[in-house]
């Protein structure tokens, strides 16, 4: 399964010594992974926004079975990204995200503007229960709403090699260590993770966002190929963003795990 072809060696990539100042300020998410904070009570951070959360009967992540998960049909799904010269990279407390709209995605007769893209770690997704030290989320979404995602999984390479477009994301890392600020990325060539995705197959389901207010109906489109991180730079993420994963949800269609616990305790 985990052939890796497309990404070429780089040089390991070590903590920046001297980190510029950050840019500017964001505000932070108001949900976390930590106690209160956390998936287990997002629902009570907003009982009226974050109701899927705790009732959906849709949600993800989930544990992708390769012989019971739809797998997309070649061609029916259209991801492009155009390069850009820099984005916005940002901290959000909850994790890290680069704001970047020179994309789309078409499937289904819809196409879904790019809103962003942003890290998980450890993985959210597991495939036949193992789960990967990361996981990337580009996040697409339509004016009326409508939200598509297409996910990567990431795995620690044995021989130091890198996504190159990661590595350029990271560059500034340590710039913003501090939840609620931002930076600028050099520039971004998402050449490789296209070719990537469309050359290997790709898992699909109906779920939901992994983050409040846990939206239902999101179509995802996940690459049946991880894609490689060093391990000095993994580190150096997984030194911001600590741990950022929603915990694995139940079956799709069957009750939301949190309200089959309530009753238990009831």
């Amino acid at each position: 399964m985990k052939s890796f072809l497309f990404i070429a060696a780089l040089p390991l990539v070590s903590a920046h010594i001297h980190a510029r100042a950050a840019d500017g300020i964001v505000t932070p998410n108001s949900f976390n992974y930590t106690n209160l904070g956390g998936p287990l009570n997002w629902y009570g951070l907003n009982t009226t926004a974050n109701d899927a959360c705790a009732k959906g009967t849709h949600q993800s992540p989930i544990d992708i079975g390769t012989q019971t998960v739809d797998y997309a049909v070649a061609g029916s799904v259209n991801f492009n990204v155009t390069n850009v010269p820099s984005a916005k990279f940002e901290n959000l407390g909850s994790g890290l995200e680069v704001v970047i709209t020179n994309g789309s995605l078409a499937t289904n007769n819809i196409t879904y503007p790019l809103a962003q893209f942003h890290f998980h770690t450890p993985s959210e997704h597991r495939v036949n229960e193992e789960y990967f030290p990361m996981e990337c989320h580009f996040v697409f979404e339509t004016e009326a709403k409508q939200i598509a995602v297409v996910g990567f999984l990431m795995e620690l390479s044995p021989f130091g090699y890198t996504t190159p477009l990661f590595d350029s994301v990271f560059a500034h890392l340590d710039d913003i260590s501090n939840a609620g600020t931002y930076t600028e990325t050099g520039p971004l060539d998402f050449t490789g993770i296209i070719s990537h995705f469309n050359k290997f197959g790709v898992y699909t389901y109906n779920g939901s966002l992994t983050t409040p207010p846990c939206s239902e109906n999101v179509p995802w489109f996940i690459s049946t190929e991880p894609l490689w991180i060093n391990v000095q730079q993994y580190r150096a993420v997984k030194n911001v963003l600590k741990y950022n994963a929603r915990y694995t949800q139940d079956t799709l269609g069957q009750t939301n795990l949190l309200e089959v616990a309530a009753k238990e305790l009831n």
